[in-house]
């Protein structure tokens, strides 16, 4: 019978059916008693007959109902309504329903299709919620264990919301799902829970880290012929180089991303909370070298710790004092003006001359100011050539060495570099390259402290180096660019070149002079 129009529990009004799965049903519905919509997931009455599904359905309804966060879809009833269809001598069957919070938006998944790939800040915002949402799951020992961006609801007000918790399971349940059964789909598997072993919330991090990478690069890392076919890469293959795909993306955030989907659990995030803090530290990053945040990473700006909070600049963090000083400043250049105004009509004073506009000077730098730098390969390359990118003459260079594979992915990291030593310190404002290799992205860090102690063959970002920035970055070099720098006035000491990716169609790249401007 058609079940649009009926009553459920005497009080809930269906309305219109919004989604459909293999075990359920979600319909809209009208709550009678208190006067607002949610939304009714309904268990398919054929589903309902086995034992394990039926057990499957009623514990995410307790689940979720342990829940109470801000990104987490809230149960608000749960029960069965009984059903006609039973003849003598058998068991009546009812069909059990969960009544959920109504989210009026849209999923995750269908912002991804229209905007991908989604701008960093907001693509970080999402996550950030998502991964504070799980994390408030984890502690009460309830892993997602179906984390994909179907699951995750966009409201109308542009938050995110986590929901969906049909497979979902406590870490301290027995029975239920097979061994070697997988659960969830296989575009955002985590390869344990692809090989059937114990899932943790371990797992559900990684796979917010390959949402995560969808949402920055508009597509999943893997394809495969069939849903096992892309199980198997999630266990055999490492993701693919985000940054490559994204190069605008820092290697900070990259390299969040790169540690959310590691394969050994040991360099994977150990739980929500770490990744938490470190996407709040790439978010604050992220929106201060964009200069700008809109949509829900302005929400979420709001509700960063102090720490990473600190990262922004003062405009973002005190937003409603940037438009009164704005206003106060547009106020006193007006009476300014009219002020001049006033003197020039009365012939009371002279004409003055226009300023100059102040052009760009090259800092002076010593001989010895490039130093090679690949913290996560084998040291310096070609030390007997780093002088030569600052002796003023073209015709030296040096270069990289040879990488087969065209690409500079490291077993700790992606790029090497060489930074100028600017001692003590000058206001840079851009950085003009020279090279006979054009084609390579590169980005631009600056650093007051260098840490070099263990340089070499750690897994450390750049961030925790001392290094800040991007601040400054071009996705393909030619020669004789000049690179502008966003430092807002402060200076810094050293300048580090960070190449991330090599020319198109080369083993190495080539650099013939760099220089600093200020």
């Amino acid at each position: 019978m058609g079940i649009i129009g009926t009553l459920i529990a005497g009080r809930y009004r269906i309305d219109a059916e919004i989604g459909r799965g293999g075990m359920s049903t979600v319909y809209r519905a009208f709550d009678s008693v208190l006067e607002r919509p949610v939304a009714i997931k309904m268990m398919h009455r054929e589903i309902a007959a086995d034992s394990d599904q039926l057990e499957r359905f009623r514990r995410e309804a307790r689940s979720v109902a342990q829940l109470n966060h801000p990104n987490v879809v809230t149960v608000i009833d749960a029960g069965e309504e009984s059903s006609a269809d039973t003849g003598p001598g058998r068991e009546e069957i009812g069909t059990p329903y969960i009544v959920l919070e109504f989210v009026a938006g849209e999923t995750l998944k269908d912002v991804i299709r229209r905007e991908a790939p989604l701008e960093i800040a907001q693509a970080l915002a999402y996550a950030i919620e998502i991964a504070r949402a799980l994390g408030a799951a984890h502690e009460r020992q309830i892993v997602h264990r179906d984390v994909k961006p179907h699951n995750v609801l966009i409201s109308g007000e542009g938050a995110a919301k986590i929901t969906d918790f049909g497979i979902a399971r406590t870490l301290s349940e027995e029975g239920l799902t097979m061994v070697g059964r997988v659960l969830g789909t296989t575009d955002y598997v985590s390869p344990e829970q692809a090989l059937g072993e114990a899932v943790t919330g371990q797992s559900d991090l990684y796979s917010l880290g390959v949402v995560l990478y969808e949402m920055l690069t508009g597509e999943v890392p893997f394809r495969g012929e069939s849903p096992v076919a892309v199980a198997m890469k999630h266990v055999r293959e490492e993701i693919p180089d985000v940054q490559l795909k994204r190069p605008a993306l820092s290697a900070a955030t990259a390299a969040v991303v790169d540690r959310a989907v590691a394969k050994d659990l040991s360099r994977r995030y150990p739980d929500a909370a770490s990744m938490v803090a470190a996407l709040e530290e790439v978010l604050a990053l992220e929106a201060s070298r964009s200069g700008q945040a809109t949509g829900e990473a302005t929400t979420v700006l709001r509700s960063l710790p102090g720490r990473a909070r600190r990262r922004l600049p003062w405009r973002m963090r005190h937003p409603a004092r940037w438009v009164a000083s704005l206003a106060l400043l547009g106020a006193i250049t007006v009476l300014v003006l009219l002020a001049l105004a006033e003197q020039t009509h009365r012939g009371t004073g002279t004409a003055a001359d226009l300023p100059k506009r102040a052009g760009l000077e090259q800092v002076q730098l010593s001989q010895t100011a490039a130093h090679g730098y690949n913290p996560f390969g084998t040291g310096p390359e070609s030390r007997d050539q780093i002088d030569n990118v600052v002796d003023n003459d073209p015709n030296t260079t040096w270069s990289t060495e040879q990488y087969y594979e065209g690409t500079l992915k490291k077993a700790g990291g992606v790029g090497l570099g060489i930074y100028l030593d600017a001692a003590p310190g000058v206001v840079g404002k851009a950085i003009a390259i020279q090279t006979p290799t054009p084609g390579f992205a590169l980005q631009v860090y600056v650093a007051d402290r260098l840490e070099l102690s263990d340089p070499y063959g750690a897994s450390k970002p750049l961030m925790q180096r001392g290094w800040q920035g991007p601040v400054g970055a071009s996705a393909h070099v030619h020669s004789g660019e000049r690179i502008p720098l966003r430092l807002h006035g402060a200076r810094h000491r050293y300048y580090l070149m960070w190449m991330i990716a090599l020319p198109p169609s080369r083993q190495s790249a080539t650099i013939a002079e760099l220089t600093l401007f200020r």
